[in-house]
C-alpha cells in the first residue's frame, strides 16, 4: 500500500466517524426537542351509516354519535363524526317524516361539528316516487351519493360504523 492509499482510507473513516457522530448529537437534540414540545391532542375521524327506515337503528346510530364524542373529549382528544343516511335511511333526515328529527337538533346543538348527510340518489328517487319536492332537516346537508361519501371518507383513512 502506498501512502496515498493509507490517506484516502484515513479520511473516509474519519468522514464516516463525524457523520456517526453528527447523527446521534442531532438525534439525541430533536428528541429532546420533541419531548419539551406539548402533544398535539390525537384527531379520530368516524363515519356512521343509516340505511335502514327503523328508528331503533337511527337512535342506535345517534347514541353511538354521543358516546364517541363524550369519549374522546373526556381523553381531551377531537373527532371528527358524520353520519351518512341513504335509501331507507334517508327517512332519518327528511323533515316530514324523521322519527328523530328531535334528538337530531338537540345533538347538532351540543356536537355543532357533526355532520349529517343526506345522499341526493335516493332523495332524487324518493321525490321521483312520490311526484314531491322533499325537505331534509335543516342539520343536514345533501351529498351527491351516499355511498359514494362512505367510500370516501374510508379511503381518507375515516373508521366506519355501521348500527
Amino acid at each position: 500500500m502506498n501512502q496515498h492509499t493509507l490517506t484516502r482510507r484515513g479520511i473516509i473513516t474519519f468522514a464516516l466517524l463525524l457523520c456517526c457522530a453528527l447523527g446521534i448529537v442531532f438525534a439525541r437534540a430533536a428528541t429532546t426537542h420533541a419531548s419539551t414540545m406539548p402533544a398535539l391532542p390525537t384527531k379520530h375521524h368516524i363515519v356512521f351509516q343509516v340505511s335502514a327506515n327503523n328508528p331503533a337503528i337511527m337512535n342506535l346510530a345517534l347514541n353511538n354519535i354521543v358516546n364517541i364524542d363524550n369519549y374522546y373529549t373526556k381523553l381531551g382528544e377531537t373527532v371528527q363524526i358524520e353520519l351518512v343516511a341513504y335509501g331507507p335511511g334517508l327517512n332519518m333526515l327528511l323533515a316530514g317524516t324523521s322519527p328523530v328529527k328531535a334528538r337530531i337538533a338537540q345533538i347538532k346543538t351540543s356536537i355543532p361539528d357533526v355532520t349529517f348527510s343526506a345522499c341526493n340518489v335516493t332523495l332524487q328517487t324518493m321525490e321521483k316516487q312520490q311526484g314531491k319536492k322533499l325537505a331534509i332537516l335543516p342539520e343536514a346537508r345533501i351529498v351527491p351519493a351516499g355511498v359514494a361519501r362512505l367510500m370516501t371518507l374510508q379511503e381518507e383513512g375515516w373508521s366506519y360504523v355501521k348500527p
